[in-house]
């Protein structure tokens, strides 16, 4: 069994979907970020960054309790952990781990300075700024996706990776016009049952 922390943001999301894709029998805690439930002393035994989402596998490796943090990381653990969703072959998975970075690195952070700016900071240039940052990390995803089905070619960790961001920006997408095969791919990815049933969780 393994218990996952989360809560409804892009990050907290991204290992629900990969719970499901995989078939992992898993029970959700959800924790209210405005109430600083992710800054008790229990949670930061879990994660001492105090951020989510986190999991603690109560079977892993050799038996073992494995507790992970960062969205990335837990997607690369559960796909060693069930040989899905990342290629063994070292060619093919190098091309799986660069989408997915780009998703993780690239995209999701920008996303989130677009949430910090308007919120937080509530700063219309700034956040202005980072939209057009990520409308132009779309426009390369949108490129790559009018060569392939998914973002590494077959269907996979990076799919994952993106594809909340991308649900949280729809507004932001659907503004801009065009984009027409990243919206295929996004039609395509979020009409699969176990990632409706993931997005669902927080």
């Amino acid at each position: 069994m393994i218990d996952l922390y989360t809560a409804g943001t892009g990050n907290g999301r991204r290992p629900a979907l990969m719970l499901e894709e995989c078939g992992l029998a898993y029970t959700p805690h959800k924790l209210d970020l405005t109430k600083g439930e992710s800054h008790t002393p229990a949670y930061h035994k879990i994660n001492p960054v105090g951020a989510i989402p986190a999991i603690v596998d109560h079977d892993g490796p050799g038996g073992q309790v494995v507790s992970l943090a960062q969205s990335g990381a837990i997607l690369m653990y559960l796909a060693d952990k069930t040989g899905r969703f990342l290629p063994t072959d070292p060619v093919a998975r190098a091309g799986h781990l660069q989408w997915t970075m780009f998703a993780l690195t690239d995209i999701a952070p920008t996303s989130g300075a677009i949430f910090y700016a308007s919120s937080k900071l509530e700063d219309k240039a700034a956040a202005h700024l980072f939209e057009e940052r990520l409308l132009g990390f779309l426009g390369h995803a949108d490129r790559r996706l009018g060569e392939v089905e998914y973002l590494a070619g077959d269907y996979g960790l990076a799919d994952m990776a993106l594809y909340p961001v991308y649900d949280g920006r729809r507004a932001l997408v659907d503004a801009k016009g065009g984009l027409s095969n990243l919206k295929r791919w996004a039609d395509t990815v979020g009409a699969r049952p176990a990632i409706q049933r993931g997005m669902a969780v927080a």
